[in-house]
């Protein structure tokens, strides 16, 4: 059962993900869009007429629009749809982002648990360095393959005119090559770094609840409050990586300036360029909303996930039942 067991594990990752993000998903494009505003505003005719100093008032105004005012712009605007503008290629890319990710995360789990076991080291959980390991494994393997898909994700949540993924997709390719879709690749596997603090604080509180509970699981109760913290602490942490991820997702040929091309793929020149326009604080645009949409999400994640796991497990089964019974062809 150890392979169905991955596969339950991910299954259950994946649908997990995709209901978390279908209850989160206005939060997430009002953080995207805040974390992006520099990015279109200098792509705007008007902004390229500014002063230096006007154009970091204009930024530092739009900073500070409050969560209340960007839902009301954003109503106003693009109507209830624009707040769930990219949300198909969201439910595909977290569906397929944890899938991945669970699947190598079980995997590699239980190679280490099963070398304690044979070194008579014995223990109901991961250590917090093999819970740290597992992560970095699976994030990377994650962050590379599922870059394409967010990338488009990005560009839709932004963009007014929405066309569907695979149409993204194309045009991203056709416009400004393969190489686009992993644009914010480096800055990705640094964010490598946000599941590993994350799922070592849930390993880690639910191996001290099981301790004191002496159960084989935890309640989907329990997992929504620990997956919450674990995730407050991993995107308060790692928020200015989240901002220059989703900024390089957006760099395109035609919005670089001769001789800027490094800004495509370059993460020290994007640094330069928000501290420049923006200062510090530009790494931290719309981390309040940020930070209530990852810890919502992980919540609902970790409870979603506990509840369809054990479903899982009965599908696997079953399936392997009816293969175990279908007579064999002679």
């Amino acid at each position: 059962m150890s392979s169905n067991d991955n596969v339950a594990h991910a299954l259950a990752g994946a649908g997990g993900g995709a209901l978390s993000m279908i209850v989160t998903y206005p939060l997430v494009t009002l953080s995207t869009k805040a974390q992006t505003t520099a990015t279109k505003k200098t792509n705007d005719t008007e902004a390229q007429k500014l002063t230096k100093e006007e154009y970091q008032q204009q930024l530092s105004k739009l900073a500070k629009t409050s969560f209340f005012q960007n839902v009301v712009k954003t109503l106003k605007q693009e109507g209830v749809t624009g707040l769930y503008a990219g949300l198909e290629s969201a439910i595909y890319g977290i569906a397929l982002t944890n899938f991945i990710y669970y699947y190598f995360y079980e995997y590699t789990s239980k190679s280490f648990v099963k070398s304690n076991l044979e070194k008579d080291r014995a223990s109901r959980g991961l250590s917090t360095a093999q819970s740290m390991l597992a992560g970095a494994i699976a994030g990377s393997i994650t962050s590379v393959s599922t870059n394409p898909i967010w990338v488009a994700n990005t560009r839709m949540t932004v963009s007014k005119t929405q066309n569907g993924t695979i149409k993204t997709l194309i045009n991203i390719v056709k416009t400004d090559g393969v190489g686009a879709l992993f644009n914010g690749v480096l800055p990705a596997l640094v964010l490598v770094l946000n599941p590993i603090i994350q799922y070592t604080i849930f390993e880690q509180l639910k191996n001290f609840l099981l301790k004191r509970s002496k159960k084989k699981s935890i309640t989907p109760l329990n997992a929504f409050f620990i997956g919450a913290l674990g995730k407050l602490v991993a995107t308060s942490v790692t928020y200015p990586y989240i901002t220059l991820k989703a900024r390089m997702h957006l760099a395109t040929k035609s919005t670089t300036e001769a001789g800027e091309v490094q800004k495509l793929t370059s993460i020290s020149a994007m640094v330069k360029d928000i501290v420049k326009n923006e200062g510090v604080s530009g790494f931290y645009n719309g981390i309040r909303v940020k930070l209530t949409q990852s810890i919502l999400s992980a919540a609902f994640l970790f409870y979603f996930k506990e509840e369809l796991y054990q479903g899982s497990v009965r599908i696997l089964r079953g399936i392997d039942y009816v293969r175990s019974t279908r007579p064999k062809k002679i």
